[in-house]
């Protein structure tokens, strides 16, 4: 199962994440093969809805899941998550998502990669829609973006009544800037005080050493770090 370094930090604070902990019911979208999932049933009791669209990625995420100590906390749709949203009214205590985020940008010859990669399969308006319309009244939806995506994002998700709770960005070392943002959203409610509330997590001292927070992080997904 290939991982990105980002998505693995991305799940891990996800992991630490009372919302998370204490969720019923989780909403993957985009899930690929399975690592936010797996990552998210290693730390909650929650019944995880895994929409993919890729059939490979899909097949291969069934795999994983079966073969993990959680299997029976997982249901894997195959399908875009627009046609899931259109045929399903179910909210969930947590939606996560590590969504496709080129917009515009130059493809190569990899169909499978480029769907991955690019919001052709998944605008973030449609991406908006869908946490907005599945996401419970006291929920959290969290969101892995470049740093470059992250205003387009924010946009569409305004024009759907969510908010920021959280951002954290994740740059490779002291002397880069953020390249990555996690992004914690919930419904605006006029109630409560909009703060955002805003953190950096460093990812190496030099490369390829971790940062002991980066360490601390993953230590619990890593057999060695």
């Amino acid at each position: 199962m290939k991982v990105t370094t980002d998505a693995c930090i991305f799940g891990a604070l996800l992991a630490e994440s009372s919302q998370l902990r204490q969720s019923q019911s989780i909403l993957d979208i985009g899930a690929g093969t399975g690592l936010l999932s797996l990552m998210a049933a290693q730390n909650c009791h929650a019944k995880i809805t895994a929409v993919e669209l890729d059939q490979e990625a899909s097949q291969q995420a069934v795999s994983n899941f079966a073969d993990s100590p959680w299997a029976d906390q997982f249901q894997l749709v195959n399908s875009a998550i627009q046609t899931f949203s259109a045929n399903n009214t179910q909210r969930f205590d947590c939606v996560i998502s590590n969504p496709p985020f080129f917009q515009q940008s130059f493809k190569g010859d990899d169909h499978r990669r480029n769907m991955a990669r690019h919001t052709d399969s998944l605008s973030f308006t449609d991406l908006a829609k869908a946490v907005c319309k599945h996401l419970a009244d006291n929920g959290e939806a969290w969101i892995l973006l470049p740093v470059e995506s992250t205003k387009h994002f924010l946009g569409a998700a305004a024009l759907e009544g969510l908010v920021l709770l959280k951002q954290i960005g994740l740059r490779s070392s002291s002397h880069h800037s953020n390249h990555r943002y996690v992004l914690v959203l919930r419904h605006l409610n006029p109630k409560e005080p909009q703060e955002t509330q805003g953190e950096t997590i460093t990812i190496y001292d030099q490369t390829p050493h971790y940062t002991e927070q980066t360490r601390q992080l993953m230590s619990p997904y890593y057999l060695a770090l």
